[in-house]
């Protein structure tokens, strides 16, 4: 039996391409596509766009994960998840584990004749959204034998949104999470690692659905469809390359000018989203402290209840390489006891 991708017992989650209700397209890490079935056996129908990477998408099935090695090329292609299962009620997540290093076009789920279809529980009624680079997609947390080092040699595959800290955090806090980030992105154009050799920022790319130069055209996003209670703003990391112009000097031309353009995106999220709590920050990856002095200054200027500026423990000092599982949770502790810090009523409507 087909489960078709406007069934109104799926439940999706993330900024997701829906122009077409019959092929919709994931393209951020973290988002998903939820089935509740009582069955025997599951199967789904996707095609991938690649731009780099081994791509592969993650589930979980009755609360055990996998993932699936998704085939190259732009065909449909039948992926069975399980078979056999006992005849009972099974709940399946399918979610992006990469960020747009991929799309996917998500065709439907196949179930066993005869098998029943019921609606999910209700998503909570929290919401975050992390504007972030690779760490906040969770790129190469997998790689538990690098803690506190550099990354091994990898081709995606130890890339997982689940152990994102930005996911953790939210898991934590009960709350629904759009992880709007990119990994390699830098604030501005023609700085940091992601698009190249064209680079694009998150001001390019932070009000799109689809953004990815090399996967197809650029569409809107459009924010009356998710308004969330808190904002992440993770975004500084990459902005050193090619130059580490903060580092190098703090007070000249283009240091200044990436001040200004960071308080005009951070005012830009006050307006989308008037009554969010909005949470400037970094990572604990190592960096040039400077990058936080800034942050600071320019949180400082716009003087505001809603706009915060928060720092790890370790903040810019953790680790050379990316964040592994363990330094995520640590992360996620961190960031979601100050999200509580901030009281109950930040998640009223």
């Amino acid at each position: 039996m087909f489960v078709s991708p406007d069934n109104e017992k799926l439940q999706y989650s993330g900024r997701i391409d829906f122009e077409d209700p019959m092929a919709p397209v994931l393209v951020y890490a973290a988002t998903y596509v939820k089935l509740v079935f009582t069955g025997t056996s599951v199967a789904v129908e996707l095609a991938n766009h690649r731009a780099c990477w081994t791509n592969e998408m993650g589930y979980f099935l009755d609360g055990v994960q996998g993932r699936i090695r998704l085939c190259d090329g732009e065909e449909r292609v039948h992926y069975a998840i399980a078979e056999g299962l006992q005849e009972e009620r099974h709940e399946l997540m399918l979610f992006k584990r990469m960020d747009s290093c991929h799309t996917v076009t998500f065709y439907g789920f196949t179930v066993n004749d005869g098998a029943k279809i019921s609606i999910p529980e209700p998503k909570p009624t929290r919401r975050i959204e992390v504007f972030g680079d690779s760490v906040s997609c969770g790129e190469v947390s997998e790689a538990l034998d690098y803690v506190g080092k550099e990354d091994p040699v990898h081709d995606g595959e130890y890339s997982n949104s689940w152990y994102s800290y930005a996911w953790m955090t939210a898991r934590k806090l009960n709350a629904e999470l759009h992880d709007t980030s990119q990994g390699g992105i830098a604030l501005l154009d023609k700085t940091g690692w992601f698009a190249a050799p064209d680079y694009k920022g998150v001001k390019s790319c932070f009000d799109k659905i689809e953004y990815h130069p090399e996967l197809g055209a650029v569409k809107q996003w459009d924010f009356g469809r998710y308004t969330p209670h808190v904002v992440v703003v993770a975004i500084g990391q990459n902005d050193s390359h090619p130059v580490d112009y903060m580092a190098e000097d703090y007070e000249g031309s283009n240091a200044i000018y990436w001040r200004m353009q960071y308080r005009n995106f951070i005012e830009r999220l006050m307006d989308l989203y008037p009554k969010a709590q909005i949470i400037l920050t970094t990572t604990i990856l190592m960096h040039n402290a400077n990058w936080d002095r800034a942050i600071d200054e320019v949180c400082r200027e716009i003087s505001n209840v809603r706009v915060h500026h928060f720092m790890y423990r370790r903040n810019g000092s953790g680790t050379p390489g990316h964040i592994r599982i363990p330094e995520a949770e640590e992360m996620a502790e961190e960031l979601a006891g100050y999200i509580d810090s901030l009281g109950e009523n930040i998640w009223e409507d």
